[in-house]
């Protein structure tokens, strides 16, 4: 199991110890919105994570229990991923940073998700976390 050394007890330097590298958050944002669950699918990302570091965050996520692994039911040799349920915790942080940099950045966001937390941010955030549950369940 891979062991993350803690800063200090502060909540957001916590958090930061776990979530506090781009990488993990990409791989949970392709999870929840791209509907990724394997490492093949996470690669091609547009970011182009190195083969190295994903293996490493996939380990560190399902370390911090974040994310589970399972064997892949059409192929032996190969893994999926699934948020837990600490992980769909992480979710409306995932909107949040979507929210902003939306906001402040030059970014391209899907119009549909734009519109739907323009419509309510709390029914947005349920309906992914629902998903995410069913996804795991599945």
């Amino acid at each position: 199991m891979k062991e993350l050394k803690q800063r200090s007890t502060c909540p957001v330097s916590t958090a930061l110890d776990i979530l506090g590298d781009k990488w993990s958050l990409l791989i949970l944002r392709d999870m929840v919105f791209a509907g990724k669950s394997t490492y093949g699918e996470f690669v091609q990302s547009a970011e182009k994570i190195a083969t190295n570091v994903l293996a490493d965050r996939l380990a560190v996520l399902e370390s911090q229990g974040i994310l589970s692994k399972s064997v892949a039911s059409d192929k032996k040799s190969k893994f999926t991923y699934r948020l837990t349920e600490k992980g769909v915790d992480t979710i409306p942080i995932i909107i949040a940073l979507v929210q902003w940099g939306s906001k402040h950045g030059s970014t391209v966001v899907d119009p549909g998700l734009m519109e739907e937390l323009e419509a309510g941010k709390d029914a947005a955030v349920e309906r992914y976390q629902r998903l995410a549950r069913e996804k795991a369940l599945a």
